[in-house]
């Protein structure tokens, strides 16, 4: 009789807290394309909005070509190069010599590899001696 009880509660809480599949997922007249597609309509509509919020505060996509002078460019980028220009990276050059590798001996061909003393570009400060003393 006990048992009969506690089994009963049992049913009743497990069934009392399911659901059933249809409330999980239901079953719609959507295809998988639909829902695709309505997806990627919407990141059109919202990347549209963010380039129409852009143009609203830049004034256009990208500035007109008349409006752009090369050779302010030309200058502006001799002017940077003469301020900070490169400090030098002296390269090790190493050759290695044709050899065999493996159990089985492959020939491996001669070749030179290249390496730069510093891992990154180096930029001198303005009006830094770049000569030696």
């Amino acid at each position: 009789m006990k048992g009969t009880h506690l089994s009963l509660i049992m049913i009743l809480l497990l069934t009392g807290c399911s659901t059933s599949k249809e409330e999980i997922l239901p079953t719609g007249n959507n295809t998988m394309r639909d829902i695709w597609q309505s997806k990627v309509g919407e990141i059109k509509t919202e990347k549209r909005q963010e380039r129409a919020i852009q143009r609203g505060l830049l004034g256009s996509d990208n500035p007109p070509r008349h409006l752009v002078n090369k050779s302010d460019i030309q200058q502006a980028k001799k002017h940077i190069q003469h301020h900070f220009p490169r400090l030098p990276n002296p390269d090790m050059v190493i050759y290695i010599y044709p050899h065999f590798v493996g159990s089985e001996p492959t020939p491996i061909p001669s070749y030179s590899t290249v390496f730069p003393f510093y891992s990154k570009v180096q930029y001198a400060l303005p009006n830094e001696r770049l000569e030696a003393y």
